[in-house]
């Protein structure tokens, strides 16, 4: 029988500081990861759980310039048209967060699904297609949490046009966008959420409600 791995109080202290201190980062340094360090920090994303085995992520690194230039090109049309949907104190303050880091992260990353994926056989996803999804952010997730554990940063950027970074990408068409990820080394480190500091949300302080049937 297998031994089962106990983790000590130590741990699971240190964990708890990880969750914690994992950000959203948008301001980076420009310095390049140690080489090695993102093949490293992706084949621990690949340790994610995934929906009958399946593992449906796909990574696209962005290097070109024109490529991350067409990028950016999209972050701001998006952003423009989301600035249009605020109005007043709040179009104000909405114009003042820093929603990327696409000009200065050294390593831009797109995370896809494979909707076509034939590993694990379609197991558990007929009656849930987006298991695929869901299983894609689970890698997403986890690679979030090794980066931080070497001291990078992660932003998510949601601001952009799924359509246009696909034709820039040039990726298959059975492939869904999930994430355009900026990984880097962070200006500064916080435990609280730059959006909460810049005073557009704050983050929940009571339990969730646990509903009971």
């Amino acid at each position: 029988m297998a031994q089962s791995q106990i983790f000590s109080g130590e741990f699971r202290d240190q964990f708890h500081e990880l969750l914690i201190w994992r950000r959203d980062v948008r301001r980076f340094r420009r310095e390049p990861l140690p080489p090695g360090l993102l093949r490293k920090l992706l084949d621990l994303a690949t340790l994610a759980p995934s929906v009958g085995l399946s593992e449906p992520w796909r990574f696209v690194l962005v290097e070109r310039a024109e490529t991350r230039a067409g990028i950016r090109a999209v972050f701001r049309q998006s952003n423009a048209e989301a600035l249009a949907g605020y109005s007043g104190e709040q179009a104000a303050l909405y114009a003042g967060l820093k929603l990327s880091g696409l000009d200065e992260a050294p390593v831009h990353l797109a995370v896809y699904a494979d909707r076509l994926t034939q590993q694990g056989s379609g197991l558990g996803r007929a009656t849930m297609p987006e298991m695929l999804e869901y299983s894609t952010v689970g890698a997403i997730t986890t690679l979030w949490l090794a980066a931080r554990a070497w001291g990078v940063g992660m932003g998510w950027v949601s601001i952009l046009d799924p359509q246009r970074v696909n034709t820039i990408l040039s990726v298959p068409a059975e492939w869904q966008l999930v994430a355009y990820l900026c990984l880097g080394y962070p200006e500064a480190e916080a435990a609280i959420p730059e959006l909460e500091r810049a005073g557009w949300e704050h983050r929940r302080r009571e339990p969730l409600p646990l509903l009971e049937r």
